[in-house]
């Protein structure tokens, strides 16, 4: 362990760690008590794979990572526009940004995501006919993988196929996780095609931005403000579970704007250097860290506590449905920012060291991001009818999707030419 020659490897490490997250929050979804299965069309499921076996915890779990880790991703990674574009032009910018977000898109919509859903199919039209299956319930878990394979094999092609055919069609062509690549693709080109224009303007915001780093109050109640403005009229208009898109290009209808508002928010706070910015070391809103930390788990706290209450009280017709709608979600706009709030200024102030195995783990974040889920969907589908408590599985499928994906991008990582894409 040494000391951290970049000093923004915090944020980096920062980046590393909501990709763990990602990976923990799919290895939950299987285990929640609002899975569900659609064996008409698998896309409509919760998840690919659900098990019978839940626990309210990975509830708690999936929610609070919900609310504010993808915000914050698309925070982080606007930070580093203005510096790219500063250095390397329009034109070269967006090339850059095509060979490393594009590409890897496509690839992971019609390859991965085409692998990793396998299984979600075979439990929609294949193990009712296998010995001892009955949908997403039977045989044992190694014996479950075995009759996938069996199944398979006695198919042949035309089973694969028909799988493609579903997979495309049917099934519209789903985009599973590699969502966020081609929105944060589309940011970049959006703020990469307005730059030359908008330079200047950038500039003086950025530098506004920066000034506030002795005004924590006002940082947050601003940044609460555009948390608000951004997702609560979308929310109330769409709900907050709609997605639509056309084919793979798919994105949540009540936060696309909320995620904008965020990647902007990261542009201007990396127009200034960081070390001079409001997430400098002698910034007050970093010296804050530990009361954004706490606040952000008192938030959440009375975010869930609250459901019960305003179910009631609507029953009751103490409030109308969309009234007690904006108190909720306005509580859940509250949860985001100081969660995002919380784990910037923690990152920032408790990182001040290196280590190889965050360093490894950052340099293989993305590849982890995109490949994670043939790992996750398998594991979970392999460990199906283990009788075995909800958490037990969460654990033994995330450690083992970490491990591998992890071990799987380091190691394709050493050719030269996939290495410029990951």
């Amino acid at each position: 362990m040494t000391k951290v020659a970049n000093r923004n490897c915090w944020l980096d490490y920062l980046r590393s760690f909501i990709t763990i997250l990602v990976v923990a929050h799919h290895s939950s979804l299987a285990y929640t008590t609002f899975a569900h299965f659609n064996k008409d069309a698998y896309i409509l499921s919760t998840h690919p794979v659900v098990n019978t076996i839940r626990w309210k915890g990975m509830d708690i779990f999936e929610d609070f990572n919900d609310i504010f880790f993808m915000s914050l991703m698309f925070l982080i990674s606007g930070i580093f526009i203005i510096p790219s574009l500063a250095r390397k032009g329009v034109q070269r910018f967006v090339r850059d940004r095509f060979r490393r977000l594009f590409i890897p898109f496509i690839v992971g919509v019609t390859v991965i995501m085409l692998l990793a859903y396998y299984p979600a199919w075979y439990l929609a039209h294949g193990r009712d006919g296998m010995p001892g299956g009955n949908g997403q319930t039977g045989g044992s878990g190694l014996a479950g993988l075995s009759g996938l394979f069996e199944w398979t094999w006695r198919l042949g092609w035309s089973g694969l196929r028909a799988y493609v055919v579903d997979f495309f069609t049917l099934e519209s062509w789903p985009v599973g996780p590699p969502w966020f690549i081609w929105v944060l693709f589309l940011f970049n080109l959006i703020v990469a095609g307005c730059y030359p224009f908008l330079k200047s303007w950038l500039t003086r915001w950025s530098a506004w931005v920066s000034q506030q780093q002795q005004y924590p109050g006002r940082v947050f109640l601003g940044w609460l403000l555009l948390t608000w403005i951004a997702y609560i009229p979308f929310v109330l208009w769409a709900g907050p579970n709609a997605w639509t898109g056309l084919g793979p290009f798919d994105f949540q209808l009540s936060r696309l704007v909320l995620y904008f508002c965020y990647f902007l928010l990261g542009v201007l706070i990396g127009g200034t250097e960081l070390p001079n910015g409001i997430l400098s070391e002698g910034s007050m809103l970093v010296k804050t860290g530990s009361f954004w930390l706490v606040g952000c788990l008192c938030a959440y706290a009375v975010l869930k506590y609250s459901e019960a209450p305003l179910t009631e009280l609507v029953g009751r017709h103490r409030l109308s449905s969309l009234q007690a709608t904006v108190i909720y979600r306005s509580m859940w706009v509250l949860s985001c920012t100081l969660s995002c709030m919380a784990f910037l200024t923690t990152f920032k102030e408790w990182v001040h060291r290196s280590h190889a195995r965050w360093e490894s783990l950052s340099a293989n974040a993305y590849g982890i991001y995109l490949i994670h889920y043939i790992f996750v969907v398998w594991c979970q589908y392999g460990l199906l009818d283990y009788n075995l408590p909800a958490v037990v599985k969460f654990i033994i499928t995330f450690v083992l999707s970490l491990v591998l994906s992890w071990s799987l991008t380091s190691l394709i990582r050493r050719n030269a030419f996939v290495k410029k894409y990951l």
